[in-house]
């Protein structure tokens, strides 16, 4: 399988998402969602208590409305379509909110919480998501009339309950005298509607949103701060700098995708953002931050974690933290150069999903805890050939008859070296962990959620308020020459300077710590596969009728390559001979002889083996089992920190959108009734009548 980004991307970003709750159609049960969480609670239980939840099962009035599970709508998302990456509105609505819509009150926790997700396309070429999800206040009094109406209804049900005498079972249990639930049912409510409770004339009802921008490549820090910027200026008493249209144009429309090997600025709503992207000699791009799997599992777990997917077995990830799951899922995978994960991935499964892990198929994915429950209450099929891995705690259960990576202690040793020399400790902090998320998101939102002194832009309204209209970003476009360098900029106090200062150098770090991690587990491969040319069987036909009958052809000389073998490395490499992804890693090159055909991962892997081969003139007859720790990680730091001290490319400013009198640019006419597509420039942009309605009311920023 080969996994990428379409050749047509050319973009930063294709699409930006605004997810949440659909006033117009009220409170909807997420039914699957809602059953599923029904058998994880109801799996251990029995009584009077199973059985009003079993007779209930679409509502589950036994659980507190702020607690269940409501469908939740992309309520908007811009453009409406890209042809080279088209919208999957179900997918994406899944996985920028897996459970759905989340209800709180004032005394609960709303932080706002970033997490990625994966999109795979029938060819196996991948979309990424990053998602902010954030807490607003509802100001529908439908809506808060519909969770008051179901918290009536949830007392009564566990009235009922704590009234219901237990059934006696048997001839024991008809001697016992029975228990009288009447005595103490005051008080019983009296605590229920004290605990996850709401009140309609004293409590304010908040419910979660998320915005999400789709891209083409996996810049996770970047989006990450294109998303904490939005939202801060949502949040803030000040208005920012420009409308937020035109930051959310220029990041789909002005922004590229840096070029191969160089680094790109571009501007966020109140700072700089800089990513970069890898040559064509280095490794492929991987932007999340790999310590955070170490400070979550620890070298060893870590190092058995990798074996389980090497050897293709079924990987299960269990935390309470969607981006816990998704950095460990692609931190894992990232390792494995010059080899790809070949089966299922799915590093977040929605709840309504869950009848995926049945499959009788290798698979890696990753599901959301709700912090109760522990191992033995989850039920999962052929147990004996899972890897199940509790991420919140620090914990890694091993299938059987696992076999050791070879060179195993060295291997943990070096990689250790590595993390220390960053600060990480090899045996793993999660609570170093939780405070770094915790400390780089709020150095950002420093503002609460109810102080909304930006309601004079449309889509601040939009994202915070009601779902009125992402027209703004469908106006005609109008290049006014206003730059984010001729406004006076209120976020210029030297303190902040030298926060965005730390916060650089912190990301520097991440990205050394990566490479350097990265290149000595790929050394790995490079030393164990060092000669696995003199191996690969050539096919004696052309390639089409070898492709043809590839599943009766041998492409690789598996006995002769272990008997080459040191024995202490036979038990893995006796297996991982036989997996999908060496299959695939062979036939790939197979079919590309000539470098210019060779995929990037293939084409860097057979430069490296070919440096070791030159260096050490090292043949089949004189294997060895010595380790050789990894020499090139001085000359991959190089290139990352001359891209990060030195920007390659500034991409153009945000400027304000809106319409301008000169109507020989098509781009500049709006016709208010008929709305038509216009076209202007190389670009396609709707016109529509709203911006002409805001241009009435006074409020359009033009």
């Amino acid at each position: 399988m080969t996994t990428g980004f379409s050749s047509g991307s050319s973009r930063f970003a294709d699409y930006f998402v605004i997810c949440g709750l659909d006033t117009e159609s009220g409170l909807e049960p997420d039914e699957l969602s809602a059953l599923c969480q029904y058998i994880e609670d109801t799996k251990f239980r029995d009584g009077a208590r199973g059985k009003l939840a079993r007779s209930n099962e679409g509502e589950n009035f036994e659980q507190s409305p702020l607690r269940r599970t409501f469908k939740s709508k992309v309520l908007a998302h811009y453009p409406d379509n890209v042809e080279w990456n088209p919208f999957d509105q179900d997918a994406v609505g899944m996985l920028c909110m897996p459970k759905g819509l989340s209800f709180r009150t004032q005394v609960d926790s709303r932080e706002p919480q970033f997490h990625s997700f994966i999109i795979t396309r029938e060819d196996g070429s991948r979309t990424y998501g990053f998602a902010l999800t954030f807490f607003e206040e509802v100001t529908s009094k439908q809506i808060c009339s519909a969770m008051q109406t179901l918290y009536h209804m949830h007392n009564a049900e566990q009235y009922d309950i704590l009234h219901t005498p237990t059934t006696p079972h048997g001839p024991e249990d008809q001697r016992l005298p029975q228990p009288r639930p009447v005595l103490h049912a005051a008080p019983a409510i009296s605590r229920l509607q004290r605990f996850n409770s709401y009140d309609i004339s004293r409590d304010t009802l908040y419910v979660s949103k998320c915005i999400c921008l789709i891209t083409p490549m996996a810049f996770a820090q970047a989006c990450r701060k294109v998303l904490e910027q939005l939202h801060q200026a949502v949040t803030s008493p000040q208005p920012p700098p420009l409308p937020l249209e035109s930051y959310i144009y220029n990041i789909l429309y002005e922004v590229p995708l840096p070029p191969s090997g160089r680094s790109l600025k571009f501007s966020g709503v109140y700072g700089p953002i800089v990513c970069q992207r890898p040559s064509t000699s280095e490794l492929p791009l991987f932007d999340f931050a790999i310590s955070e799997m170490f400070n979550l599992l620890g070298v060893e777990n870590v190092l058995q974690l990798f074996t389980c997917a090497l050897l293709e077995l079924q990987i299960l990830l269990y935390s309470q933290h969607y981006q816990r799951l998704m950095t460990v899922a692609e931190s894992i995978t990232a390792l494995m150069f010059p080899f790809q994960w070949q089966h299922v991935y799915v590093p977040i499964l929605p709840a309504s999903l869950l009848h995926f892990l049945d499959a009788p198929v290798p698979y890696l994915m990753g599901l959301h805890s709700n912090g109760q429950d522990d191992r033995t209450k989850l039920e999962l099929p052929q147990e004996a050939n899972l890897c199940f891995v509790d991420i919140d705690n620090h914990f890694i259960e091993l299938p059987e008859e696992l076999p050791q990576f070879p060179n195993k202690l060295e291997f943990i040793q070096e990689i250790s070296e590595v993390l220390m020399s960053f600060g990480v400790s090899p045996e793993g902090n999660i609570h170093s962990s939780e405070s770094q998320g915790r400390s780089r998101f709020r150095s950002v939102d420093m503002v609460s959620d109810k102080r909304n002194g930006n309601l004079g832009s449309p889509l601040t309204s939009y994202l915070l308020r009601e779902n009125e209209t992402i027209a703004r970003l469908q106006a005609l476009v109008k290049r006014t020459g206003v730059s984010l360098e001729k406004l006076e900029v209120r976020d210029d106090a030297s303190c902040n300077k030298d926060a965005r200062a730390q916060c650089d150098e912190e990301e520097l770090k991440m990205h050394q710590l990566n490479i350097q991690v990265r290149e000595v587990f790929a050394n790995r491969f490079t030393q164990m596969f060092a000669d696995y040319e003199v191996f690969v069987i050539q096919p004696s036909h052309d390639k089409e009728s070898w492709f043809t009958n590839r599943d009766q052809m041998q492409n690789f000389d598996k006995a002769s390559f272990l008997s080459d073998q040191p024995e202490p490395y036979l038990p893995f490499l006796s297996r991982f001979l036989e997996t999908q992804m060496f299959a695939s890693f062979i036939d790939s090159k197979i079919l590309c002889h000539d470098d210019e055909e060779k995929e990037h991962t293939l084409r860097v892997f057979d430069a490296r083996v070919d440096k070791i081969r030159m260096l050490n003139v090292r043949t089949p007859t004189l294997r060895t089992s010595m380790y050789q720790k990894c020499t090139n990680i001085e000359e991959a730091d190089g290139p990352i920190k001359k891209r990060f001290e030195k920007t390659d490319f500034v991409a153009a400013g945000p400027q304000i959108i809106g319409l301008e009198k000169n109507k020989t640019n098509p781009r500049n006419i709006c016709f208010c009734l008929k709305c038509p597509w216009v076209t202007g420039g190389s670009l396609t942009v709707y016109s529509v009548h709203s911006i002409c309605k805001l241009k009435r009311m006074g409020r359009a920023p033009f």
